[in-house]
């Protein structure tokens, strides 16, 4: 299949001009600030059980819409985050001692919220031996003793620094998804990640589809970095290589003048052009938008990747 091809010339709006600090948002990036009921009942359960979200965290533009409806994506292991990637907003330091009593909160929060389907996810915990791996297992085993029926996808830290056995601590707890952001292109991983390594997040989501065939797999990149669209269509094929069934795309957001600048706003079209080369490559499901981010309608999205491989199978 041909790739829809993308006008070489940028959105005449260019994120970097000398005359401004941070970047003026396009009209299709803007949202309304969360004022609902549903919003603040949210906010109150998070409040209550003393949860970390990485919606407030990280500064997320969908939070309202997605808080109005009582989903927030948790995040386990503290606020304080072991790494300095310059494109998140997450406080860098040295974290906390872990809170044994946080996966029983957790589930009590989802079992409240009456999620169908949660998003768990953590800062990265380099201080940690298995990198807060047993961490992950014993909150989603809380959570399936609490809400069985809640599907369960969790959003990883790499274990860049761990025994590779770590993580089949993870798998062996039986998340449905399994989801580890590439979160860019190779060729910026020095100054967007710089204490990640590209091939060994792409290895250690290669090594859950070893570990667990059926187990669902998933990541994401955010374009508007600097990079180039053979690029992006490299780490396509870089992860469908993995066997990796989900792909997110979004466009990244400056969270302060500090980090990364945003290089430029990429159009809906050219977010639709490259959905239609993930969908080509034979990805099960792709989220490509402006405002995608990792657990953005996660939960619809898991019923679609479900029904995905089901037909996927009768097909076979």
């Amino acid at each position: 299949m041909r790739d829809l091809k993308i006008p070489a010339e940028r959105h005449p709006e260019k994120a970097n001009r000398p005359d401004s600090e941070q970047p003026r948002k396009p009209s299709w990036i803007r949202v309304k600030a969360p004022t609902s009921e549903g919003y603040r009942k949210t906010r109150e359960i998070m409040r209550e059980n003393r949860l970390v979200t990485v919606c407030e965290e990280a500064g997320c533009p969908n939070v309202g819409e997605c808080w109005s409806q009582g989903h927030a994506t948790m995040m386990i292991m503290g606020e304080i985050c072991t790494r300095g990637c310059t494109f998140c907003n997450v406080a860098t330091g040295r974290p906390d001692a872990l809170d044994v009593f946080e996966p029983g909160r957790v589930a009590h929060a989802v079992q409240k919220l009456g999620l169908k389907h949660v998003v768990i996810t953590s800062v990265d915990r380099d201080d940690l031996e298995d990198g807060g791996a047993d961490h992950f297992a014993q909150t989603i085993r809380a959570v399936r003793h609490r809400s069985p029926e809640t599907t369960i996808e969790i959003l990883t830290p790499d274990f860049l620094k761990c025994a590779p056995s770590v993580l089949e601590k993870v798998v062996e707890a039986r998340p449905d998804v399994f989801n580890h952001n590439l979160e860019t292109v190779p060729g910026l991983y020095h100054e967007v990640r710089p204490g990640a390594r590209y091939f060994h997040s792409l290895r250690l989501l290669q090594r859950v589809k070893e570990l667990d065939p059926t187990m669902f797999t998933k990541s994401g990149i955010m374009v508007g970095l600097g990079e180039e669209r053979p690029q992006v269509l490299q780490v396509m094929d870089d992860m469908r290589s993995a066997d990796i069934d989900f792909l997110t795309i979004g466009q990244y957001l400056q969270p302060t003048p500090k980090h990364h600048r945003v290089a430029d706003f990429v159009t809906p079209d050219q977010f639709k052009a490259y959905e239609k080369a993930a969908w080509g490559k034979g990805f099960l499901m792709v989220s490509a938008t402006p405002l995608t981010r990792s657990s953005y309608h996660a939960g619809d999205d898991f019923a679609r990747l479900r029904a995905a491989r089901l037909e996927k199978l009768g097909r076979a």
